[in-house]
């Protein structure tokens, strides 16, 4: 195994932390926070002095990355920048309790929008903007920002970014994996700022605009305000709206519209699906609520923006949908395991899959009657490689059992099992918030230290989509052959 190579790359990782801590210290600094400024500065002169030590001892010719250090680096990097990134919070006292903190940006880094505080009003405008900047951050993925920044030398960093970008097949969009990394980041970076300026333009706060496009970019969903986005005006809720569903589509779908392939774009089997279900569950929840909203205008936009915030995995909320028919509770709560799409910020399952899987089964239910007949899965108007649909059904295997162990132990806690079972849905999904004692009015603060360390690693499981973690903790991977 490459560990000087591994960690060369986790320190210009940890570098990279240290030079954007450098904009919530300027926030601090503007808005005269001096105890959470200093907070910044000592975290971000920590983190360069680690990265410094981590990226002497390593040389040209220790450059190859294989799968194993892929996926060893990912894990690795999501860790590493979590305990880091969790320093500000403490030192400022934002956040006195260092499980908490790290709970937070983990939620954070993680685009999960989970949150432990009761009073996210006292906060701080540094705190509340590394908050909100660590979903944009961790939205696109934290290693394809180093690959957008730093010289692809390796040839083989394509390992490091199928380890951490979503859905079942990652490719290149262009043949240098560095050009990739760019394109889908200027993309991003694009959409950020039209989303600003059209709150902007809406009247809402220039510091609210910039924290609300952040965490709909990174499909995160922290806020500012207690009770989330109930106090802005239908035109800012109708546009987070809109770009929660913009930035849950795979991003290869934008740079097919750049290159002027617009029916490649419009053809995405995925990008239907997806927004037939935001149409459908739409609709059947603000029918469902109408009677106790009054009105259908209402109605529509209440159920759409919930809708789209579930299922991006974002994680904002309007109104307490605790308080809405079991109907459109139940709809949310399918909506968390179903997730945007691949090649998205959103997390869940993604909408590939549960399309693979569907066709998977009804292919198997033809073999069982027509024996002879042969029977393909087709997705994207391709066959799909038997190697394909198997691993999809690994990893819903694996996926639904990593959610019933994590069920299973906050049953030691003592709340019900709705707020629980959705707890674990919704840190395992990178959703944010669940139904019960864990809804949209509510936060993860009651739960024990040891709870919260395992819905951090919950977290972790979910936006790596398991097999980096699984590998990272395997004895197995540390053996020498």
């Amino acid at each position: 195994m490459n560990i000087r190579r591994i960690l060369y790359t986790l320190g210009q990782l940890i570098k990279l932390e240290g030079v954007l801590l450098a904009l919530p210290l300027a926030t601090a600094l503007c808005y005269g926070e001096d105890r959470t400024a200093l907070a910044f500065l000592i975290t971000m002169a920590g983190a360069l002095l680690i990265a410094f030590l981590m990226t002497i001892p390593t040389k040209k010719a220790d450059a190859t990355i294989y799968a194993r250090e892929g996926f060893i680096i990912t894990a690795s990097a999501w860790l590493f920048m979590s305990a880091i990134g969790a320093l500000p919070f403490v030192l400022s006292g934002d956040i006195p309790s260092y499980i908490d903190a790290y709970f937070e940006t983990v939620s954070g880094f993680t685009t999960t929008g989970a949150s432990i505080l009761t009073d996210v009003e006292a906060m701080s405008h540094g705190c509340l903007f590394w908050r909100s900047f660590t979903h944009w951050i961790g939205g696109m993925g934290i290693l394809v920002l180093m690959m957008a920044i730093f010289s692809d030398s390796t040839g083989r960093s394509i390992h490091i970014m199928r380890a951490e970008m979503p859905g079942p097949i990652v490719e290149r969009i262009v043949p240098r994996v560095r050009n990739t990394a760019k394109i889908l980041y200027l993309i991003y970076i694009v959409m950020t700022c039209v989303q600003i300026l059209l709150h902007i333009i809406g009247g809402m706060p220039v510091f609210d605009s910039i924290i609300h496009s952040l965490g709909t970019a990174g499909t995160g969903g922290f806020g500012i305000k207690s009770n989330g986005l109930a106090g802005y005006s239908a035109y800012h809720q109708w546009v987070i709206t809109i770009f929660m569903l913009l930035f849950g589509v795979n991003f290869n779908l934008y740079y097919l519209i750049l290159i002027k392939k617009w029916k490649d774009a419009v053809r995405s089997e995925e990008l239907w699906v997806y927004l037939g279900v935001v149409a459908a569950a739409s609709t059947l929840i603000a029918f469902n609520i109408y009677p106790m909203v009054g009105t259908a205008a209402d109605s529509v936009r209440y159920a759409a923006f919930q809708v789209a915030s579930i299922i991006t995995t974002t994680g904002y909320s309007t109104v307490d949908f605790n308080l809405w028919p079991g109907l459109s509770k139940t709809i949310l709560l399918l909506l968390m395991f179903m997730g945007g799409c691949a090649g998205s910020t959103a997390g869940g399952m993604k909408v590939s899959r549960a399309v693979i899987l569907v066709k998977s089964i009804r292919c198997e239910l033809k073999r069982l009657i027509h024996p002879r007949e042969v029977a393909n899965v087709r997705f994207e108007s391709k066959k799909l490689e038997e190697q394909t649909r198997h691993g999809v059904g690994v990893y819903f295997a694996l996926y639904a059992l990593c959610i019933a162990a994590v069920f299973l132990c906050l049953s030691f806690e003592p709340f019900d099992i709705e707020t629980n079972f959705s707890a674990a849905v919704a840190c395992f999904n990178n959703v944010g918030p669940g139904l019960a004692g864990v809804g949209p009015m509510s936060s993860y603060a009651a739960y024990s230290d040891s709870a919260t360390v395992l819905l951090s690693l919950a977290m972790l499981f979910g936006r790596l989509e398991i097999y980096p973690m699984l590998i990272l903790l395997s004895p197995r991977t540390w053996i020498k052959k």
